[in-house]
């Protein structure tokens, strides 16, 4: 039997997963939090077996809290939870520390099956980029390049100042304040080696990351 948390800022993403998972016979409870701090008290509260991770959360990216949530619950079972199918995110995952990465669209019985899986002690990834992902982690694939290094939160915000908005504009979207999406520019400019916004409009356009 098998007890869950759900940390995802979507309620309605939150409410709809609650609605699937909650009729398999070997899940026995549910509890959800909107945020990485709400998560951190739920588990606090009630310790759970398989915690189900949003890859991009408020504040922080998932994949830079599986690191401190594994420290601090090491037996916890950790599933990313990712809208992107690329393999450097699972890569990362699973190097942070992560059990289990699946996409957010995967089928009800699909997920029911990775949560089984990752709660008897193994890994799970989607078979979508399990081939990739293998290749990636055994080096058969080139290394990454300066925009496959950076985190969801810092490639989503990358993506958002190559499309012309604004460091304030880009803070009312994801709920953040300016400061904090300041910080994250000048990270991935770091990670990028650039050092400028025109160098990464030029670098995203070279790269083909404004198709």
């Amino acid at each position: 039997m098998t007890s869950l948390l759900i940390i995802d800022d979507h309620a309605m993403f939150r409410s709809g997963l609650r609605k699937v998972l909650q009729d398999a016979p070997e899940i026995t409870g549910i509890a959800e939090a909107g945020d990485w701090r709400g998560g951190m008290a739920c588990l606090e509260a009630q310790p759970v077996d398989v915690l189900l991770l949003d890859i991009n959360m408020p504040e922080c990216s998932g994949l830079d809290l599986i690191g401190p949530i594994r420290e601090r619950f090491p037996a916890l079972r950790i599933i990313m939870l990712s809208m992107y199918s690329e393999p450097q995110y699972a890569v990362r995952a699973l190097r942070n520390g992560a059990h289990g990465y699946v996409a957010k669209d995967m089928e009800a019985v699909d997920l029911i099956a990775a949560i089984r899986i990752v709660s008897r002690g193994r890994q799970f990834v989607a078979p979508s980029i399990t081939r990739a992902l293998m290749d990636n982690m055994q080096g058969l694939a080139p290394d990454p390049r300066p925009h496959e290094r950076l985190s969801s939160r810092e490639s989503e915000i990358l993506r958002m100042i190559v499309g012309g908005e604004s460091l304030t504009a880009i803070a009312e979207r994801l709920a953040i304040n300016v400061k904090t999406v300041s910080t994250y520019r000048r990270r991935l400019l770091e990670k990028m080696g650039l050092g400028s916004n025109a160098q990464l409009v030029q670098y995203a356009v070279h790269h083909r990351l404004l198709d």
